[in-house]
């Protein structure tokens, strides 16, 4: 494409320059109309936040989006430039991208007035129209809307109220963009005033001097409502200066969160892993009980990257396992998720009576009930089978496994022995392979010993068989002999 290079081809050409939020309107309501997707990569705002956007963004609004962590509120924020044209013509060398049919800086008016329809333009991308800040209580006006620059005004000559003294910050910097400030209570209260004339007037100031620049920027802004308490506040006249406040949420269904985590997981190990369904759910569940334990500090949030770093550890531990038995199709075990017990305690903020309790102990009991949860949507509720007495009724649907251990049996597993030592030793159980087979349809012999597995550690977070842990296997056994073992430690 050839592009204009003076003012005059630009006239020529026929281009009109709209403000940047008729742009973003104009583009919006053109992806609406071709049923393009408007934020891809965000998963679970079909109904709720994505429509609340639109609805900013068609009402030429700027806006903020309050949410806890890990609720996309950057990612929404990063996409944004997609509603910009791929490339605007500027003044060629304007610091502040100014319209070249109507500069607002001295240098460009100067420029226009002698040089008319000679003036050179360049182009630049949508890309490089967006900005971000993450607020930081150490950023200063100097450093978003700017300041005098004494060397500049004695190299020049210039006096200190002359526009053209100014160091630019890189809110004007943007001018014609986007601009986008992160974690917005974070900012100081007295810098937070100095965005109130950007956001109504559309105008700056410098150091009070008679310097009035208007700036055509839409601002948008993120925030955590715990921010608000912990750390800072946004001050009432600038709250009341952000027309549209935008809720966010965590993944409404596990589905949701599957797709999101697989997206934002690294996965790919150059090696065939085999991550059955139940086990993405699993994943996805540690994050939803999480999100209703009394232990942890609900104001704080769960956030969705708790079950992309576990995905990740259990591929890492899945992986280490085939690097140590040499194997080439690899599969998780439910021992294997010992591996994501540092994802979750890095991930959580506990309340005191979890504090008490320990984030080791509740991150291993926050697996254990994620696992109970997906064990009672594949296999009969155990709860309704008697206890694991030698008498248990031969109707029980789990008698014939909870028989092998209250007559003193165990069974001992381990995250680094070969699949078929694993399989070897699953199979020992009667009737744990037919149960296994009976209510999942496995899709391999090794997903079959996962769900197998499955079986063994749903009945033990029911309470109905013991389990002893070790570094890096686990023991399952009669309940009562745990207990009993537990009670003389």
């Amino acid at each position: 494409m050839n592009r204009a290079k003076t003012l005059g081809e630009l006239k020529k050409s026929g281009y009109q320059v709209l403000p940047v939020k008729d742009e973003l309107r104009k583009n919006l309501i053109e992806k609406i109309r071709k049923k393009e997707s408007l934020f891809p990569g965000v998963v679970g705002y079909d109904k709720t936040v994505i429509p609340q956007l639109v609805n900013a963004l068609l009402s030429k609004h700027d806006f903020i989006l309050l949410g806890l962590r890990g609720q996309a509120k950057t990612r929404i924020l990063r996409a944004l430039p997609g509603f910009l044209d791929e490339y605007i013509p500027i003044i060629k060398g304007c610091p502040i991208n100014d319209n070249p049919y109507d500069p607002v800086c001295v240098p460009c008016k100067k420029k226009l007035a002698s040089q008319k329809d000679d003036l050179e333009i360049e182009w630049i991308n949508r890309e490089q129209r967006f900005q971000e800040k993450l607020a930081t209580p150490d950023i200063t006006i100097a450093d978003l809307i700017g300041d005098i620059d004494p060397i500049k005004a004695a190299r020049e000559k210039l006096d200190f109220s002359d526009e053209q003294v100014i160091h630019y910050g890189i809110i004007p910097r943007v001018n014609r963009g986007i601009f986008a400030i992160n974690e917005l209570p974070d900012l100081q209260p007295r810098i937070q005033v100095g965005l109130l004339n950007i956001m109504e007037e559309k105008d700056f100031q410098i150091r009070g001097f008679p310097i009035r620049i208007p700036l055509d920027i839409l601002i948008v802004y993120s925030a955590n409502p715990e921010d608000y308490t912990n750390r800072g506040n946004i001050i009432t006249p600038l709250k009341d200066r952000i027309d549209s406040q935008i809720i966010t949420h965590y993944p409404q269904s596990l589905d949701d969160a599957i797709k999101i985590t697989e997206q934002e997981a690294w996965l790919d190990r150059g090696l065939k892993i085999h991550i059955p369904h139940f086990f993405k759910e699993i994943i996805e569940e540690v994050a939803f009980v999480a999100r209703k334990s009394e232990f942890v500090d609900q104001s704080s949030g769960v956030s969705a990257r708790l079950p992309i770093s576990s995905l990740e550890n259990l591929i890492s531990n899945i992986e280490k396992r085939g690097l140590i038995t040499g194997e080439k199709e690899l599969y998780p075990r439910i021992c294997d998720l010992i591996a994501v017990i540092p994802s979750v305690t890095g991930k959580i903020e506990l309340v005191y009576e979890g504090e008490q309790e320990g984030h080791n102990i509740i991150a291993v009991n926050l697996v254990g009930r994620a696992i109970k949860e997906v064990f009672g949507k594949y296999f009969p509720d155990a709860k309704k089978n008697p206890t694991n007495l030698p008498t248990a009724r031969e109707d029980n649907q789990y008698g014939d496994i909870l028989r092998y251990f209250s007559a003193g049996k165990t069974l001992e597993l381990s995250d680094e022995s070969t699949f078929e030592e694993y399989f070897n030793t699953l199979s020992k159980i009667p009737g744990l392979k037919k149960m296994a087979e009976k209510h999942t349809s496995p899709g391999s012999k090794e997903e079959l010993a996962a769900t197998m597995e499955l079986v063994l550690e749903g009945l033990h977070q029911n309470n109905l068989i013991g389990k002893e842990t070790f570094e890096n296997a686990f023991r399952y056994t009669d309940m009562l002999a745990t207990m009993l073992r537990g009670m003389e430690d």
